[in-house]
């Protein structure tokens, strides 16, 4: 009984507006409620889409504990008002968690087993801090499996800029104003606020509120303000809190299918799903981690980031992004380069940005039917990369 596999589909994207955690939007908002607002708002979107056609929930948490745990896919989905029928799971990757949920269901799309699955990340860095509750084994130190840098993100930024002395400091925080400077002119232009679904919260001090528009962005950051602010993960360093993302909550999802199951239900293909890839590097150095799963897929391409025309890759931090683009030969100011911002002002809620990262590429994609492939890809704590190559379904080039 052979198979074929079948095209598979970015139909729809949705996030809640990111906060800053702590005493931000969502200090008092659960985490799983996050998630269950995103997956209905999916579903109100598409009313194409009979709730029993959705095969599998899917959706990414890195500190999978408390109101982030307990096989956050299918409780969501009970929670949200899907079929019982409809089956879901976690999934841990770290910052590529949603980034892995959408590969994953993708997979079994592709292969035959799904013709319909919502795939996403939550992460609420307000209750639960990165590597709350973990038990790392102490082999992994003391057999120095890895630094012990590697387990502190910030001091793995700060070792990449040893690995590129050319990426300085000021280059680092140019890159982040820059990001500010998009993510404010794409609010401006009204290019980002179609992803968000407004979230109540509640504060007992101020009573319910609505969440409406991210928390994160700083408008108005200048070089100058960037140049005052202390390193913190090394005296004299190169990583501030302007040139990196902050700690953050949200949540994302995405609506992902077969792609002659969206035309059978008359739903818009946004993007194509081509090709994705994984990479491991060295975990006191995750921040290369890009480079080389977007070697590997090129390599099995037999394409060059010239053939790329949108690049979306996380900025966890400056240098991160910097490095990807100096290996790769591309201009610190290149436009293919996030061109809404990224991370640095948006946020960065871990397990959830990878999808982040597909709905601003697949809103670029329908404003530039000149661009027939795009790439979505961002490092992984634990020294990871993850890449995925997208063909725009609105190309209007030749073969």
């Amino acid at each position: 009984m052979p198979r074929t596999a079948r095209e598979v589909v970015f139909v729809d994207g949705v996030r809640t507006p990111f906060g800053k955690s702590g005493k931000g939007l969502y200090a008092e908002t659960r985490a799983d409620d996050l998630v269950v607002r995103v997956i209905r708002e999916l579903m109100r979107r598409n009313p194409g889409l009979p709730p029993e056609r959705v095969d599998e929930v899917a959706i990414a948490a890195t500190t999978q504990i408390g109101d982030q745990g307990l096989t956050l896919g299918r409780t969501a989905a009970l929670l949200a008002g899907l079929p019982r029928s409809v089956p879901g799971y976690s999934i841990d990757r770290m910052c590529a968690g949603a980034l892995t949920a959408v590969t994953t269901s993708g997979a079994g799309i592709s292969f035959g087993a799904y013709d319909v699955v919502i795939a996403g990340g939550v992460e609420h860095m307000g209750r639960h801090p990165m590597g709350e509750g973990v038990d790392p084994n102490p082999r992994i130190i003391s057999e120095k499996l890895v630094d012990p840098s590697a387990l502190v993100m910030g001091n793995t930024a700060e070792n990449l800029h040893d690995r590129y002395p050319s990426i300085t400091k000021e280059r680092a925080d140019a890159y982040a104003v820059r990001s500010q400077e998009k993510v404010a002119k794409a609010y401006a232009d009204g290019k980002i606020q179609d992803d968000l679904v407004e979230m109540l919260v509640r504060s007992a001090e101020k009573g319910f509120g609505l969440a409406t528009e991210d928390e994160p962005p700083r408008p108005g950051t200048t070089m100058e303000t960037l140049a005052a602010l202390k390193t913190p993960f090394r005296a004299h360093g190169n990583v501030t809190p302007g040139n990196a993302a902050g700690l953050n909550d949200g949540a994302t999802g995405a609506l992902m299918m077969a792609e002659d199951v969206a035309e059978e239900l008359g739903l818009d293909a946004k993007m194509r799903m081509v090709d994705f890839s994984f990479a491991g590097v060295e975990p006191e150095v995750m921040g290369v981690g890009p480079v080389p799963a977007t070697e590997k897929l090129f390599a099995r391409r037999g394409i060059s980031i010239d053939d790329i025309g949108l690049i979306e890759i996380n900025e966890a931090f400056a240098v991160q992004v910097l490095a990807f683009l100096e290996h790769f030969g591309v201009a610190d100011d290149d436009a293919r380069v996030n061109p809404w911002g990224g991370a640095i002002a948006l946020g960065h809620p871990l397990a959830s940005s990878g999808v982040r990262l597909m709905m601003q590429l697949a809103r670029q994609f329908a404003e530039r039917p000149d661009v027939r492939y795009g790439i979505t890809t961002m490092c992984v704590g634990l020294g990871m990369g993850g890449t995925i190559l997208w063909e725009n379904t609105n190309y209007e080039g030749g073969k």
